[in-house]
């Protein structure tokens, strides 16, 4: 719904790349799990605002 929530959620997949991509650079598994673990949890707060932008646009269609 918010532009900022978006803009968190995407700053935080590529965070967890970044994150993934190191740790596979140095063979560090914590750091790929972590970097895993940040873009499911992005992925899962961007699937919550679709749902929200979907919703709003329910009840405006329903509005008019």
């Amino acid at each position: 719904m918010g532009i900022g929530d978006k803009i968190q959620n995407k700053a935080q997949e590529v965070s967890g790349k970044a994150k993934e991509s190191i740790g596979d650079a140095t063979d560090n598994e914590s750091l790929q799990a972590e970097g895993a673990k940040d873009q499911a949890a992005a992925h899962t707060k961007q699937a919550g605002e679709n749902v929200k932008d979907a919703a709003k646009d329910v009840k405006d269609d329903l509005t008019k």
